[in-house]
């Protein structure tokens, strides 16, 4: 009788027994080495088991190259295409020419930044913040596109099959002490209102309609008419300059937050 006895070594890493030299003769350039672990196990398979010694390297990509190459020139491409909002709405050829010239940017930015790292399939976080930058660099050319588009429409004389409305009559010394109606001047077109409308709506205290909002003259000293307000397409720019630089840096706050310290 024969027996067949399987007989299996097991090999254990030593305390200690892995060791790296002093790092002054060495050094990563992409990468700060974090430290090493080693492990043991055995790996059941068909063919028998087996011992599986395993040397892991911890290391850290480090952050200087990628804050040179692409996060700085991401923001200051930005930052750049906000430019536009302080050129006169006149000025077409310079503010057609900057925001192209900056989506043109980003999008050299964002090749150069994906063949600096592996082919991967996943998102990573650089993608995901220069294709945010994208596309606050791309709504600030599309900003001027309507305000450009809406401008225009205002401007735009009346065509002649129009039949041109027939101004209101004025209000007569019998008018049991009613004001006249007022014309009210929004953007470039005139608005009529009369008494009676007028009376239905109070002013709301407590707004600044000299600041973006365009004003009734019922409301002239600070009030909103309310269920009336309208937006002043003409102070888009103005609205721009407050919303893009604060949304930028929310979200830069939300995403250096994130991937850092979470």
């Amino acid at each position: 009788m024969k027996y067949d006895k399987h007989f299996l070594i097991v090999y254990k890493w030593r305390r200690n027994s892995v060791e790296t030299s002093d790092q002054k003769y060495w050094r990563l350039y992409q990468f700060d080495f974090m430290g090493l672990r080693n492990t043991t196990d055995v790996l059941t398979t068909t063919a028998g088991d087996y011992v599986l010694m395993t040397v892991y390297f911890d290391l850290s990509r480090r952050m200087g190259y990628f804050t040179i190459q692409t996060y700085i020139p991401c923001i200051l491409t930005v930052v750049l295409s906000w430019v536009s909002f302080w050129i006169k709405s006149d000025a077409t050829p310079a503010r057609t020419a900057l925001g192209i010239t900056t989506v043109l940017t980003m999008t050299t930015l964002s090749t150069v930044a994906r063949n600096s790292l592996p082919r991967v399939s996943y998102v990573t976080a650089m993608d995901l913040f220069v294709t945010v930058c994208f596309l606050f660099v791309f709504a600030a050319m599309i900003e001027y596109a309507m305000l450009n588009y809406y401008s225009y429409s205002i401007r735009r004389p009346p065509s002649k099959k129009k039949k041109k409305k027939k101004k209101p009559p004025a209000y007569s010394s019998f008018n049991m002490g009613r004001n006249p109606r007022s014309v009210m001047p929004m953007g470039n077109s005139l608005f009529w209102h009369d008494y009676d409308d007028n009376c239905l709506y109070e002013c709301l205290d407590g707004k600044d309609c000299k600041s973006f909002f365009c004003c009734y003259e019922e409301c002239k000293e600070g009030g909103w008419r309310k269920g009336r307000i309208h937006v002043n397409i003409h102070e888009l720019d103005s609205y721009s300059r407050v919303f893009f630089p604060t949304s930028f840096l929310l979200f830069n706050i939300v995403y250096w937050v994130s991937y850092l310290y979470l």
